[in-house]
């Protein structure tokens, strides 16, 4: 099987692309990383992109007078760097309706909760304020509507006593840190069928 082109949007840190970098490089991902799209000049992602010998692509979304002027330049950039996968990595922006219908179904994303409840941005604070015991994160993939595309995988993580958001964040990501790669690798190795709502792994 040939190995399939991801690339990567980050925003931040991108401790979750380092999780992917390094799970590539181990071979427990049938893929090569070719590109990181961050919209943050400032990212930490781009160092690891640097580290790693991968091509960043900087939109920085502060240069352009509009949001649908930026969602133009980006989807130009996503259709330049031809991939198979696009794998949002705490890419901190709603991509627009023309991006995610020019690539259905290649567009997976990390959320730091157990969807359907919690979406949106500071969703460990929305999972302890509301009083669960439980929550955790989710893989999915991208549809026109904020975190609700169908879902892909999903681990939980039990909420502590005495948890605040920090504690519970950093639980969760050290789970993240394992799901996502191993949703990018079932999509790699072509066992993701959308049917519905409902993502079927074969």
């Amino acid at each position: 099987m040939m190995k399939k082109r991801i690339a990567v949007l980050a925003s931040g840190r991108g401790s979750n692309f380092q999780a992917v970098i390094e799970a590539i490089q181990k071979g427990k991902i049938p893929a090569t990383c070719v590109a990181l799209i961050t919209d943050n000049p400032d990212a930490y992602a781009i160092e690891r992109a640097k580290n790693a010998g991968i091509p960043a692509t900087i939109i920085d979304y502060s240069s352009f007078p509009s949001r649908e002027m930026y969602e133009c330049a980006l989807l130009s950039a996503m259709q330049q760097v031809n991939v198979d996968l696009f794998v949002l990595a705490g890419y901190m922006r709603i991509l627009g309706t023309s991006i995610v219908r020019s690539f259905s179904g290649k567009i997976m994303n990390i959320h730091p909760a157990l969807l359907p409840s919690f979406t949106g941005l500071h969703a460990q604070r929305q999972a302890l304020n509301y009083g669960v015991k439980v929550s955790g994160c989710t893989v999915h993939f991208v549809d026109e509507s904020l975190d609700c595309g169908p879902i892909i995988l999903q681990r939980c993580v039990t909420v502590l006593d005495g948890d605040d958001e920090d504690l519970l964040a950093e639980r969760i990501l050290e789970h993240e840190h394992e799901c996502l790669p191993d949703a990018i690798r079932l999509f790699c190795e072509e066992r993701l069928v959308i049917d519905g709502r409902t993502v079927r792994i074969f």
